[in-house]
């Protein structure tokens, strides 16, 4: 569902990757984009459909995935789970934690896979070094420091779609640096204090960088620091890391291409207390990664296999997160990272 840019991607490139998932109907309010891609996958005009509930009513399918805009994520995985149909919806899941709970709460009701692609999580670099933590190899954490710098400003403003996104670096970018730090240090955000603010070059209508630092529920500080407007040398995609503790330093870097299918960019070292130099760590390849590695696991929860880890209640952490970031931009304060209910909690809190 949504076949504009990325969601065009999504069918022309990522689906067919995963040989579990057969594309039965496509759906997209603007004919002209819904006839190009569906021509494109070699569907029909009789399995095209203007709106999700023509296309559930009419085809027999196991699961949706989401990939129009934002605001529309949580109605229309709604929509798809009152047919008993499990969800993959792109990142983020909405722009808000209240949002985003009616789709959470209908799918765990219902027994169905709502699954959110923080697609991030699927390289062979972010999973090593929450191994690696696990294992103590840094000992107690002292500091996180990420840094995420790219160019993106060339474009004519009439033509370039991002400058308009709502939040292009918070909520389109910051939020898979922020899953992954919940991902890697197994904690969660309690505190956030973001400055934002963009020079006259800028051609973004919302903030294009930002300086955040995260308190963690251990009392960690994470201090992040991301840019659409960076002259410096540009990052990976994923961000570079700098992960300071007691026994040494990790650094590590990820998603360095544009390609999905390459993880040669993925880089883990490792600087001991009193080594000469540093170590690189041993990292597991594996066939596919980023969205197509997170649709073979969706298709393998839908068919009874283990739940995806990022669950839409999972990834209610990483959309507080991205939430209390956005709400200090605007305030100018330090803001609390709202925690997300519990199951149980929930059902409590419904009238």
């Amino acid at each position: 569902m949504g076949l504009g840019g990325w969601g065009s991607n999504w069918a022309r490139t990522v689906i067919p990757a995963v040989s579990a998932v057969e594309v039965v109907a496509v759906v997209d309010p603007h004919a002209p984009t819904l006839e190009s891609v569906a021509a494109s996958v070699g569907l029909t005009a009789e399995v095209s459909f203007r709106s999700l509930t023509d296309a559930l009513a009419a085809v027999d399918a196991d699961a949706v995935v989401v990939t129009a805009p934002v605001a529309t994520h949580v109605p229309l995985a709604i929509a798809a789970l009152q047919a008993g149909k499990h969800v993959l919806v792109e990142k983020p899941l909405a722009n808000t934690v209240e949002e985003a709970r009616p789709a959470v709460a209908l799918a765990e009701e219902r027994g169905l896979i709502l699954q959110v692609s923080q697609n991030y999580r699927n390289y062979p670099a972010p999973r090593a070094v929450r191994d690696l933590l696990r294992e103590g190899v840094l000992g107690e954490l002292a500091a996180i420091n990420i840094d995420f710098r790219k160019w993106d400003n060339d474009a004519p403003r009439a033509t370039h779609r991002h400058y308009a996104f709502p939040h292009p670096l918070i909520n389109d970018m910051a939020i898979h640096h922020f899953d992954l730090l919940r991902m890697i240090t197994g904690t969660e955000a309690v505190s956030v204090y973001a400055k934002v603010g963009d020079p006259s070059f800028s051609k973004y209508d919302q903030e294009a960088s930002a300086v955040v630092t995260i308190e963690m529920e251990t009392g960690l500080v994470v201090s992040y620091r991301g840019s659409w407007l960076s002259r410096g040398p540009e990052t990976a995609w994923a961000g570079e890391w700098s992960i300071q503790g007691e026994k040494g330093e990790l650094f590590f870097t990820s998603r360095s291409g544009g390609e999905e299918e390459d993880a040669s960019g993925d880089v883990v070292r490792i600087r001991r207390v009193g080594g000469l130099q540093p170590v690189d760590a041993p990292l597991d390849h594996a066939p596919l990664y980023d969205r197509a590695a997170g649709l073979e696991i969706f298709a393998n929860a839908v068919t009874g296999g283990p739940a995806p880890e990022s669950t839409g209640r999972e990834n209610l952490g990483s959309l507080a997160l991205m939430e209390a970031a956005t709400r200090s931009a605007a305030s100018g304060r330090v803001e609390e990272v709202r925690r997300p209910l519990t199951t149980r909690e929930e059902s409590e809190d419904r009238p």
